[in-house]
């Protein structure tokens, strides 16, 4: 049964899915991140696997696992650390596609892809830092 509150669920997420689970996801995101023409340009050349260790980090953190991220990076201040990358609807609707079809061939249950959408979708757009 999928727990009510929201604290509950995303340990239950780091619980079922797992480090390994978090580092497949992102390695099937970045890797279609790294031929996109939208996505692929806000990413610096020389820093794709600190990119990825930094979401890896966070993620682990926020949905359960150790707290790496914080400890090595403080508060997470998402849209600070996104202001000098121009963020619009365009760049948050290809993020979301682009974890959309990671999260399906990483093969997650439905009820996670579902509640990580909704994390995603609510984070991605607090990102936006440009009208369109």
């Amino acid at each position: 049964m999928w727990p009510r509150h929201m604290e509950e669920q995303d340990h239950t997420i780091y619980s079922i899915i797992g480090q390994d689970g978090i580092s497949r996801l992102l390695e099937a995101f970045y890797s279609r991140v790294k031929t996109d023409d939208v996505i692929c340009p806000l990413y610096p050349d020389d820093d794709w696997e600190g990119a990825e260790q930094r979401l890896r980090d966070f993620l682990l953190y926020r949905f359960g696992g150790p707290s790496t991220y914080i400890e090595e990076r403080g508060h997470p201040r998402l849209r600070t650390r996104h202001m000098p990358f121009p963020i619009g609807i365009t760049e948050r609707d290809r993020w979301l596609e682009l974890m959309g079809d990671a999260m399906l061939d990483v093969e997650l249950s439905e009820a996670i892809r579902e509640y990580l959408s909704q994390f995603f979708a609510q984070t991605a757009d607090l990102m936006r830092n440009k009208p369109k």
